[in-house]
């Protein structure tokens, strides 16, 4: 039984009941997944018939190299729901989300994996919590992650960015989320930050939470992560951390960090030619104190310089910001085709 966390940002019920069904788009990104996509359709298929509302499922084929493409276009043909986007090579898992988000024309956005870890029944649950007001619904997989050599690395990673971004989530790297199509309309996805979504939706104001959810073994193909993984999300941390605190405001950042270089360098500068001055007054004696036996004279030197670019390089990029145009255009992939479109 899923279970909204305790973190969750209040929400207030939107639904209207009195309009008539929604379109919910499912973003499904496939990499070599031929063994199970059948499956998967049937089973969205099947747990979509017992709501009211409408559905879209977007396959985006991120490189496939096995017959994965030839069983989307199979699923497309029979199903005028089904979409597919396929790329022309293999891009990642952001840019194939990003690919499926500018292609989806639901209400509600819900993103899945394709190899049926991740259980189609409770897709309700998540549609429940979007009808109680909320911006972003996660998914927390709270059992059945593996053994210890998975489940330690994810929760070391979670409490980490827990720390560091101030969102009590239990598992960011879950891709069972829902999202109301705002949300998505007001994020650039890119790189690996896929798994950062919630933190770049709650910067932006997003209200959220999370659910329970279980955690299917995976029944076909083997997994595409590993340790690898978390390294990465490491340095994708520092990256999210800088755009949602200091994107608009570098100068914040870089200003800080030219005070603190600038201080240390003035008063390491400082301190030597006061002891220099009172050496030739005869008030110091030992003849360390003359300026030129001190070595470290050259780091305060070297801070003030050092502290004077970070100035220069935050006021360059207050001006980068600020230009007209100063955004970028360039979404992280490529369209081959799509079908059903």
């Amino acid at each position: 039984m899923a279970t909204s966390s305790d973190t969750a940002m209040t929400g207030s019920p939107t639904r209207d009941l009195t309009r008539g069904p929604r379109l919910i788009s499912f973003v499904l990104p496939v990499c070599n997944e031929e063994a199970t996509l059948k499956e998967l359709h049937a089973q969205i298929s099947k747990v979509m018939g017992s709501l009211p509302d409408d559905h879209e499922m977007i396959f985006v084929d991120d490189g496939s190299t096995d017959g994965s493409f030839e069983v989307l276009r199979e699923l497309q043909q029979q199903d005028p729901r089904v979409r597919v986007v396929q790329l022309r090579r293999n891009f990642g898992k952001a840019a194939a989300y990003s690919a499926g988000f500018d292609n989806a024309r639901g209400e509600i956005v819900i993103t899945m994996d394709t190899d049926l870890q991740d259980d189609p029944a409770e897709i309700p649950l998540f549609v429940h919590k979007i009808d109680e007001g909320f911006d972003m619904v996660v998914g927390w997989k709270h059992e059945g992650k593996g053994g210890l050599s998975k489940s330690i690395p994810s929760r070391i990673f979670n409490k980490v960015v827990t720390r560091i971004t101030g969102i009590g989530l239990h598992d960011f790297n879950c891709p069972f989320k829902a999202y109301r199509s705002r949300v998505l309309k007001e994020i650039h996805v890119y790189g690996e930050l896929h798994r950062y979504i919630p933190v770049m939706a709650r910067a932006k104001g997003f209200s959220l939470t999370e659910i329970k959810i279980r955690n299917l073994p995976r029944r076909a193909g083997k997994s595409k992560y590993g340790m690898e993984r978390y390294l990465r999300g490491m340095l994708d941390l520092l990256t999210i951390s800088f755009i949602t605190r200091f994107a608009k405001r570098p100068m914040h950042l870089l200003g800080l960090s030219g005070i603190v270089a600038c201080s240390i360098g003035f008063g390491t500068v400082a301190f030597f030619v006061i002891a220099h001055i009172l050496y030739k007054m005869k008030f110091l004696l030992d003849s360390g104190w003359n300026i030129h036996d001190r070595p470290a004279l050259s780091l305060g030197v070297l801070l003030l310089v050092v502290g004077v670019q970070f100035f220069s390089l935050g006021l360059l990029s207050e001006l980068l910001i600020t230009r007209p145009g100063a955004g970028s255009t360039d979404r992280g992939y490529s369209i081959k085709q799509i079908l059903g479109d």
